[in-house]
């Protein structure tokens, strides 16, 4: 990444993944912005349905290209019809409630949208095959995706001036696209592996897309839920941040993690569960993160800078208290992890 770039979310800080329960925009938004005081969030509200889930949303953020809801999932459309009326319009109506509780909100804030290599493994083309089956398909829709976003980046600084935009791009099937691994539509075969030289050019025309979007640059997070993060992919292709569920690292992710760290990369660990259950105390909830700095022979006094507290995915499955909860705890075991990094 360009050196324009630095993180605006500074130390100590904490911030969620993007979903959240329920179907009231004002009371995420609320929620969230009130939680949050260094990295706020536009949340996504899945349980209003088809438009309002991740894949959906952004759909609705394509440039000349359209899907429609098939029994199947999603499915590239030639004209934008209904489906794709909704998704922009629940979207309006999230960042209508986003822009009311960030009146005079200077700092980070961060919105979210589904990487290339997801959509192409979720969006479907007219024969009912995932559209990372044609790399032809892929290319458009990365390009589509890069337009798209800098739409949504101008509507957002537009809405919240004071803000400095942080994207996050949700990629929970790039191990599964690196793989080989997605189903085809009869389930019986899988996709032939993308060429990783393929993934990481793709992502970084999105990185690019965005950081190019204003003069000091759009810090960009790779979000990642599964396991097996390509840590080192991600970073040569820009990432400024990456985002996974810590319970779900090894040993084996230890080079990687600390070359990445070490070369400026912030990592944005998921140590608070997504759904409902105890909370333990927040030091024991980063005792983890201090223990992999201390593996990688890390400055202990680098964690707080170096890392983001966030839950361990989404929290559309959690309970509207237990959202609150889960941000806030995130919030206390971020400063347990500045005031006492050893």
């Amino acid at each position: 990444m360009s050196d324009k770039t630095t993180n605006p979310w500074g130390a100590r800080a904490a911030t969620g993944i993007g979903s959240m329960p329920g179907g009231d925009a004002r009371e995420a938004a609320k929620t969230v912005t009130g939680s949050l005081e260094r990295l706020p969030y536009l949340p996504e509200l899945p349980a209003r349905g088809p438009g309002a889930d991740m894949i959906g949303r952004t759909a609705g953020l394509l440039v000349e290209v359209y899907a429609h809801v098939e029994p199947s999932g999603w499915r590239i459309s030639d004209r934008p019809g209904r489906d794709t009326r909704r998704a922009r319009s629940w979207l309006g109506e999230d960042l209508d409630a986003l822009e009311e509780f960030t009146q005079g909100y200077e700092g980070a804030l961060k919105i979210s949208a589904v990487g290339p290599w997801t959509l192409a493994a979720a969006l479907e083309l007219r024969n009912g095959e995932a559209a990372l089956s044609d790399p032809g398909a892929c290319r458009d829709l990365g390009a589509s995706l890069a337009e798209g976003l800098r739409g949504h980046l101008a509507d957002v600084r537009r809405r919240v001036p004071g803000a400095r935009i942080v994207l996050q791009l949700d990629e929970p099937s790039l191990t599964a696209v690196l793989r080989g691994s997605v189903k085809t539509a009869s389930g019986y075969r899988t996709h032939r592996a993308v060429d990783r030289a393929v993934v990481e050019g793709a992502l970084r025309d999105i990185i690019d897309a965005a950081g190019g979007a204003q003069e000091d640059g759009t810090p960009v997070v790779v979000h990642s839920c599964a396991p097996d993060v390509p840590f080192a992919l991600l970073r040569r292709a820009g990432a400024t941040g990456i985002a996974c569920d810590f319970s779900l690292l090894t040993e084996r992710d230890d080079e990687a993690i600390g070359e990445a760290v070490e070369g400026g990369t912030t990592l944005f660990a998921g140590v608070v569960p997504g759904t409902d259950g105890p909370l333990s105390d927040p030091a024991g909830s980063v005792m983890g993160v201090r223990t992999l700095w201390r593996r990688l022979g890390l400055n202990p006094g680098t964690l707080s800078e170096s890392v983001v507290i966030t839950p361990a995915c989404g929290l559309a499955g959690a309970s509207p208290e237990y959202a609150r909860k889960a941000l806030a705890h995130c919030v206390r075991a971020a400063g347990s992890l500045a005031d006492n990094p050893e």
